[in-house]
Order: C-alpha cells, then structure tokens, then sequence
C-alpha cells in the first residue's frame, strides 16, 4: 500500500471517530464544563448582560381538590407546575452534535429562580422538585414540581352549601425585582383550565369551575416585584346538604303547620310539636360543628335553621296557652258543676223538710208525702230515681242559660286565638321560604 493510501486512511479513521464522540450527551456536557463543579451556572442569574430581565413562565395545573377546611379556611390541593426560563449560556447548535436537541442537566448545576407560593400552608415535606432539568438548544430549561398545596384561601361561606368560592394562588419571587424577574405562562386560561380538567382525579365535593392568571407589579419597599396570580374558581356540590339538612328542617317545618290540625282533647299535639323542637335542636348541633366562629356575616344555613327553629318555638308556646286555656274551661265547667249540684241538693233537702213538716196531720205523718227512705230495697231505689230525675231536671230548667254564656268560653277564645295564629304562622312560613328561596338557593345556583 503506497504512502498517500495510509496517510487517507488514517484521516478517516481520524474523522469517523471524532464525529462518534460528538454524538454522545458527554461531549455537550463537556463543551458546557457540567462534567465538573461549575458553580458560576448555579449561582449567576443566566444572562450575558445584567440589565437583560429574565422572563419566567410557569404554567399551573390542577390534579384533585382534596380538602377545603371552612374552620381555618384553607384549600388543599394536588398541584403540578411547569417553569421555564432561558439560559444564555447554554446554546448550542444541534447540527454539531449529531442532532441533539435536549438535554437533562441535574438542577443542583442550574441557576433555578426563588419562585414560592405565598399563600402556601404546606409541611415542607409535601412538595416534590423534579431532580433534572430539561434544555433546549436555544437555551430554554424546564423544570416540573409536584407539590400537595395547603393555601390559604378566604371563604366566603354566606351561600353554604350552594356557595362558589375564590381561590388566589400567587407566585412571586422573595428577593429579585421586576427588572429581574419577569413572570408570565405558557398557556392561556382557558387551555390551563381544560388541561387540568383533563388532568383532575379527584373532586370529591368541589368541581373546578375555571382558572384565571394575571401578572402585575407591586412594590415592596424599593422594590417592585412581579406576581403571577392564578384565580382558581370551585363550585362546591351540595346535594349531600340538601338531603341530609335542608329538607329535614323543611319537612319538620311542615310537619309543624300540620300538627295544628291535631285535636287538642287527644293530648298528643303539644308532645308532637315539642319532639319536632327537639330534633330541630340537634340538627342546629350539627351545624355548629361544619360552620367556622369566625365567620364576620352568618350564613344563610344558619338563618335558615335558627328562624325554622323560632317559628317552632313560638308554635310551642301558642300550643301551651291554648292548652291552658282548654284545661281552664275544663276547670271552670267542672267547678260550676259542682256549685250546681250542691245547691240542689241543699234545695231539695229543704223542700222536703217543708213537705214533712207540713204533711203532719192529727200527730201523724202520712207515708207518701215523706222524705224518709221506705222499708225496704224498692222503696229506697225509687227515692234514688226521684231524686236523680229532679237533679237533672232543675239542671235543664235553671242552668240552661247559664250554660249558653259562660260554658265554654275559655274554648271558645283558645279556638279564636288558634284560628288566627295558624293564618299568621301559615303567611310568614310562606313568606319566609320564598324569601331563602331567592335570595339563598335561586342565587347560588
């Protein structure tokens, strides 16, 4: 083989396996100086000029709503965050390394932004940072972290349970300014909020209705930082309350408009609405344990419970008064009764001391004109008869009229004052429930 032939070949071989190196990630890495400790590209904000403001994007996606604690008004949720920003000092052309067009560099040997949520509540162990970095040619890295997000989140529980709260959520960086931090997102509200719909598990009681996402500067101190907020908007479902409060407390409701058709001689209507108060009671109970103290305006479940539970209330007592007056009239009739019959007896016993006495003639008394009992049991029976027989008499004859104006009065009143009770009580049920159907169910839905 002559010279020129050897010296071709070599530089072949030469060519084909300096072309092989190059397509292997280490030689990107080594043209980087990643291979080693390079602490310039960890702790130097990524740009060439330092007047150059590095734009961050961060993209928010929603996996399931698993909690929202009305006492200490927080939301937890299952979050996934995209972040990206440029890095001027890793580029490269992808034609001189064999086409590479991603690289996955460990994030301790990256500058990563001081971005945080400020309304994060977390343990610090529930966040989960991806470990590499993906970049691009043009010097794009992206990172991804996981994270089990407790936010803080005023709830606005007035319209409980047909109430839609929002949620912010608020990236910001804790030292850099807006001049060197710039925020924004990759997408746009309406793809984030199908994105994360499309990725939600889990709802639970809350259905994600939208996210909405704006940026705007705020100063803070000398500074002034730019802030990314996601407004995210829940709907709570609220059948679970609907069944298992709301129409119990209506059908006791009812139940206690019916009970005034219950008759008062039965003596169940008073011990009925009582129970009715009693078990309205312990849904209130209930109650207490769901709603926060701190609530500045009382929600309509509350007023909603507490004024079904006056109506009650005052059902019960109108319930006592015509009891009342019912066992007067009794006490009353019984008592008149009793004046009556004694006054006959005393009538009777005189007018048959004047028939005795006047029924003595020559020394003698004549039988059928006495009122001693007769010898014997048919004797003494029929005074028995006689007398009951003049009893009732006298007390149709003389009573009568007595008996038309004052027998009956007190039943007569109760029966008045029961009739314009239930007109009232039956206006302001109705009243009072198209008022909370407006203004309580109408607008939450």
């Amino acid at each position: 083989m002559s010279a020129p032939r050897i010296l071709v070949f070599v530089a072949l071989i030469g060519v084909s396996s300096g072309q092989t190196s190059d397509c292997s990630y280490s030689s990107l890495l080594q043209h980087f100086n990643l291979t080693t400790s390079n602490e310039l590209l960890s702790i130097m904000r990524p740009v060439k000029n330092w007047t150059t403001s590095s734009v961050v994007l961060m993209d928010m996606y929603m996996y399931g709503i698993l909690q929202v604690d009305m006492k200490f008004q927080t939301v937890t949720s299952h979050i996934w965050v995209l972040m990206g920003w440029r890095n001027e000092f890793l580029t490269w052309n992808s034609s001189d390394f064999c086409g590479i067009d991603e690289l996955t560099v460990p994030t301790s040997r990256l500058w990563i932004p001081d971005i945080n949520i400020q309304e994060d509540a977390s343990d610090s162990g529930s966040t989960q940072r991806g470990a590499l970095a993906s970049v691009s040619p043009d010097g794009w890295v992206m990172v991804s972290a996981r994270q089990r997000l407790t936010a803080t989140c005023q709830l606005k529980l007035r319209l409980f349970p047909f109430d839609t709260q929002l949620c912010s959520i608020t990236f910001a960086s804790m030292i850099s300014d807006d001049e060197s931090i710039k925020l924004g997102t990759f997408n746009n509200d309406t793809t984030l909020t199908q994105l994360s719909e499309s990725f939600m598990i889990t709802q639970g009681e809350w259905q994600l209705e939208k996210m909405d996402t704006y940026v705007f500067n705020i100063s803070v101190g000398q500074k002034t930082q730019s802030k990314l907020v996601y407004r995210v908007k829940i709907i709570r479902k609220p059948l679970l309350y609907v069944i298992n409060f709301i129409v119990p407390l209506f059908y006791l409701l009812i139940l206690d408009l019916a009970s005034f058709f219950i008759s008062e001689g039965s003596g169940e209507k008073m011990s009925f609405k009582v129970t009715i108060l009693l078990s309205i009671s312990v849904l209130l109970l209930i109650l207490k344990d769901m709603l926060p103290s701190t609530e500045d305006q009382l929600p309509m479940i509350a007023s909603y419970s507490v004024a079904i539970f006056a109506l009650v209330g005052i059902s019960v007592l109108e319930a006592m008064l015509i009891s009342f007056l019912f066992e007067l009239d009794d006490y009353c009739v019984k008592k008149e009764k009793r004046c009556v019959d004694a006054k006959e007896e005393i009538q009777l016993e005189t007018d048959c001391h004047r028939e005795s006495a006047g029924s003595v003639e020559n020394g003698q008394v004549k039988p059928e004109r006495s009122c001693l009992p007769l010898d014997g049991p048919s004797g003494r029976d029929l005074l028995k008869r006689i007398l009951m027989e003049v009893k009732a008499a006298r007390r149709e004859m003389e009573g009568q009229e007595t008996e038309k104006t004052k027998t009956g009065f007190y039943k007569r009143v109760a029966q008045i004052i029961d009739s314009v009770f239930f007109f009232f009580y039956f206006f302001t049920v109705t009243t009072f429930l198209t008022f909370m159907y407006f203004e309580w169910i109408q607008n939450g839905l």
